[in-house]
């Protein structure tokens, strides 16, 4: 914004104040969604007055309409006048990304922002001035054990969970299809959760065999509330810091370097590389900062994200590089997607 000023910025900020009010914006959109706005828009087959929305969801009437309004304003939801009446139905993009019965749901994610994200943000000055997660402050639990904070209990795993399901429902398609992955027969995704992205790879090579490996207790919840019908992946129980992990061509590690210190991450590679053939690797799923600093500002959000509620941070290309360099790999292809997440391929 600074480089390219206008003088009607400098006379009135309106581009500051957009930001100021950020904040506002997101919870306007949190909070539909933990209230069921946009279900229940979904479900009506005609628009709906705020009223008939406020009986339905249990609010005060003025709390809900005022909320509705604002939803118009940006654009979530579109309002028409019959007889008097303001009369409110949901977007083509708020029936597809907002309300939980859409395949593309981001519905969990949203919740998982709201109630667990929003919190450790209120402590932003604390992590800054400190360096370290703010766990602690906002939840209790120890800033040294960080998933012990995220899996807090079986409610905020499934939270947790239900976020990276979403991640992956959304963006797994562009990252598991950034490199033809083909020639890999044997695919291990390690720390992978739910099995949204393995489901993407099982799709894209239906001819490799694809494995979950993850802690057991998430393996458990991920088959009992997860799982779907002629599952082309199977799930396998361990830690792959403390214990062994299986045998695979590729291992896929998708937003878990960008967890930790680079110690730690260089220790889990290291041991990922003892287990490879020559031919076989790793394929690298993280948001990439650019080289000079100058964003992509989500990626730029999302380490400030990492600082508040883990051990780790975003990183450029270059540091991934010198991270498998360092653990031995050689043959190593970056890959930007233009989307949240991207990819690197390293070969042993």
């Amino acid at each position: 914004m600074a480089e390219h000023m206008s003088q009607s910025e400098l006379d009135y900020p309106f581009k500051l104040l957009e930001y100021f009010n950020g904040f506002r914006v997101s919870k306007v959109i949190f909070s539909a969604c933990e209230l069921g706005v946009f279900d229940l828009l979904l479900r009506s087959q005609e628009p709906l007055s705020a009223q008939h929305v406020a009986q339905e969801l249990g609010t005060s009437l003025d709390g809900m309409e005022r909320l509705l309004d604002a939803l118009v304003g940006i654009e979530i939801l579109e309002v028409e006048k019959t007889d008097g009446t303001a009369l409110y139905s949901s977007t083509d993009v708020a029936n597809l990304y907002l309300a939980k019965g859409s395949a593309k749901s981001l519905h969990d994610m949203i919740v998982y922002k709201s109630q667990t994200i929003y919190p450790l943000w209120n402590n932003l000055v604390d992590a800054v001035r400190s360096g370290k997660n703010q766990n602690e402050k906002t939840f209790g639990l120890p800033a040294e054990e960080v998933f012990q904070a995220i899996y807090r209990s079986e409610e905020d795993m499934l939270k947790f969970m239900g976020l990276m399901n979403s991640s992956w429902v959304l963006d797994g398609h562009d990252v598991v299809t950034a490199f033809n992955l083909s020639g890999f027969q044997n695919v291990v995704d390690l720390g992978g959760c739910t099995g949204a992205l393995a489901r993407e790879m099982a799709k894209a090579y239906p001819s490799s065999t694809v494995t979950v490996f993850d802690l057991q207790q998430v393996v458990e919840a991920a088959q009992k509330h997860f799982s779907q019908e002629n599952d082309a992946i199977v799930f396998q129980s361990g830690d792959f810091f403390t214990g062994e992990i299986p045998t695979a061509d590729l291992y896929v590690l998708a937003r878990i370097i960008h967890d930790w210190p680079e110690e730690k991450c260089l220790t889990l590679l290291k041991k990922i590389y003892d287990m490879c053939a020559p031919g076989g690797g790793v394929l690298l799923v993280e948001a990439m900062l650019f080289e000079n600093r100058r964003g992509p500002i989500m990626t730029q959000l999302f380490s400030l994200n990492m600082l508040v509620q883990t051990k780790g941070r975003e990183r450029p290309p270059s540091e991934y590089t010198h991270m498998f360099n360092k653990t031995g790999f050689k043959n190593i292809q970056v890959c930007r997607t233009g989307k949240s997440y991207d990819a690197i391929l390293a070969i042993r």
